[in-house]
């Protein structure tokens, strides 16, 4: 599959906005490999080849564990291995990147504010937004997976 073209060169200046949202996450309380677990979870729901390339790299490169990546697909059957922490930033992200089908649900929100305060949550939310926003650029245009 061919690129079919340069989103930073086409619309720099929207692709600039979307990377102002990825720096503004730098200052979030998010750990670089919870970062990284949202990025990867939400681009193996979207089928988002370059970002799952990019980001498992990533997360390997911030001492991510090659079996947390390998069952991030199924977390939920692997619970031992993620934090409760870990669990309410997944299960926010899935919700996130599934938005039509429940929205945030209730059940998770509150889990997530028996563990973050609504700046928290606020962060988790725009991380799933951000790599969503990635993953339908690098889909749209067909950008290719690194060799």
């Amino acid at each position: 599959m061919s690129t079919r073209f340069n989103m930073a060169e086409v619309n720099a200046t929207a692709y600039q906005a979307g990377t102002g949202m990825e720096k503004a996450l730098q200052n979030s309380f998010l750990t670089s490999i919870q970062k990284e677990l949202i990025k990867i979870r939400a681009s193996q729901i979207n089928g988002c080849a370059f970002c799952l390339d990019m980001h498992t790299k990533n997360a390997l490169r911030y001492g991510e564990t090659p079996q947390r990546i390998f069952l991030l697909n199924s977390w939920k059957d692997a619970r031992e291995l993620f934090t409760e922490e870990e669990q309410v930033i997944l299960a926010i992200a899935e919700e996130v990147t599934l938005i039509s089908e429940k929205g945030l649900s209730e059940e998770t929100y509150q889990k997530a504010k028996q563990i973050f305060s609504e700046t928290r949550i606020a962060d988790i939310i725009m991380a799933a937004v951000t790599i969503n926003m990635w993953n339908r650029i690098a889909i749209s245009t067909h950008m290719p997976v690194a060799e």
